[in-house]
């Protein structure tokens, strides 16, 4: 457990991984002006977060999920494999639970959906430092609820059997997305893309691409309905 604080000498060094370079300065800008933080290196993809990593021994990593080619969810495995005393926040676009569970399984300690003030992403970067564990606000009411007052969540549990890239994938086909686009945003092939729905289709016995839209345009509507119901304001930002 790290013990970092304003009367420490040593600054706690911090590595983004974000592949927008407005959003990784406007960060590093906040942190820098930290007394106790410092954003030692920052990364557009996983090739380069690897580097940064074996460059400088860093002690957290603030990580997006949407990174072109090696997704965030392989990065934040392949980093535990490899450097086990890393603190890994997660800071993402996306506030829907099953993100935030998927991101916790492979091995972060804290979700951030990007949307939330800058004083909550110094306090999660400093909890996970000390040791702990941080969930935004409203991911964190929503995975308590679902987990012990809704029948339901059994069944959305089950795409645990999607790998990471399958789970995306089936996501993007829920928010109307053709499989040349989702190539295009994952910076896969659309041979890939169809690979993936091929399995996806496999592991719920769907036989048809009608049936795996319906499917998972179903499963994006429940998260949507669940994120209103929590917080009818939460789409005023995307």
């Amino acid at each position: 457990m790290s013990d970092f604080g304003d009367n420490t000498e040593r600054k706690a060094k911090i590595l983004i991984v974000d592949d927008h370079p407005i959003v990784r300065q406007g960060m590093a800008q906040l942190i820098n002006l930290q007394k106790d933080l410092q954003v030692c290196c920052e990364a557009e993809n996983a090739a380069e977060a690897l580097a940064a990593m074996r460059a400088c021994h860093h002690d957290l990593a603030i990580v997006d999920l949407s990174l072109p080619g090696i997704s965030g969810f392989e990065l934040i495995k392949t980093l535990i494999q490899h450097y086990r005393t890393l603190s890994i926040l997660v800071c993402s676009m996306y506030d829907d639970p099953s993100y935030a569970e998927r991101a916790l399984r492979a091995g972060a300690r804290g979700y951030l959906v990007k949307q939330e003030s800058t004083q909550n992403i110094l306090f999660a970067v400093r909890e996970l430092l000390k040791g702990g564990i941080y969930l935004s606000g409203g991911i964190q009411a929503r995975i308590l609820e679902r987990t012990f007052e809704s029948p339901a969540y059994a069944d959305r549990s089950s795409l645990s059997r999607l790998s990471d890239r399958e789970f995306e994938v089936l996501r993007l086909i829920g928010l109307g997305f053709g499989t040349a686009e989702i190539a295009s945003k994952l910076n896969r092939s659309v041979k890939t893309v169809e690979t993936h729905r091929a399995g996806i289709k496999t592991k719920y016995g769907l036989t048809t691409s009608a049936q795996l839209v319906k499917f998972a345009v179903r499963w994006v509507s429940r998260e949507e309905s669940e994120l209103l119901l929590t917080d009818p304001h939460s789409r005023g930002s995307s």
